[in-house]
């Protein structure tokens, strides 16, 4: 005989002996698992408990359609007007081009140092990827509109428009200290 017929054979021989081997194994370890399963199906079978009946609701019509609606302003009366609040002139710049680093929440920026080149200094700021960014004043960074106003050695302070709650904005100052968590 080839090799090449020989261990086909062999493993087909070899796949009955094994299926044999588990099939013997298996009758007689599984004995006590079939007479469980005989007890349990030969107890009494228990009582299910019917379902509560279901009152039905009874109907409503409603009859004051002919009183005034109280969600609604009467003929003669008048809603009351808002109080005009004067505009502090204070809004974002919508039609700005966005910075890179107003796409993350300040406290999820870090001031990471300082760099001096010609004459200006400059804030490096990591984000929360690990990217680090060069910044300088008039940059804006944080999701509140913040534009930088000044950068020292140890911070970068800055000037947020956020909304006052009545419908217009303030300004909020803002810093981004020297973090020592590297």
């Amino acid at each position: 005989m080839k090799a090449d017929t020989v261990s086909p054979l062999l493993k087909g021989m070899a796949a009955v002996f094994v299926c044999v081997a588990l099939t013997a194994c298996s009758d007689n370890q599984m004995a006590d698992l079939h007479e469980f399963v005989n007890e349990v199906k030969s107890r009494p079978a228990g009582r299910i408990t019917p379902l509560p009946e279901i009152k039905p609701i009874e109907t409503f019509i409603y009859t004051a359609s002919d009183k005034r609606n109280p969600f609604a302003f009467s003929v003669g009366e008048e809603p009351e007007m808002a109080i005009d609040l004067p505009d502090n002139g204070i809004r974002p710049d919508t039609l700005r081009r966005k910075e890179e680093l107003e796409d993350f929440p300040l406290d999820s920026l870090r001031m990471v140092g300082t760099l001096e080149q010609a004459g200006n200094t400059w804030g490096l700021v990591r984000s929360q990827e690990g990217t680090i960014y060069r910044v300088q004043p008039d940059n804006y960074m944080g999701q509140n509109h913040g534009r930088i106003t000044r950068i020292s050695e140890d911070q970068i302070e800055l000037i947020e428009i956020v909304p006052d709650g009545q419908s217009g904005y303030m300004e909020r100052p803002a810093a981004l200290s020297l973090s020592d968590d590297e």
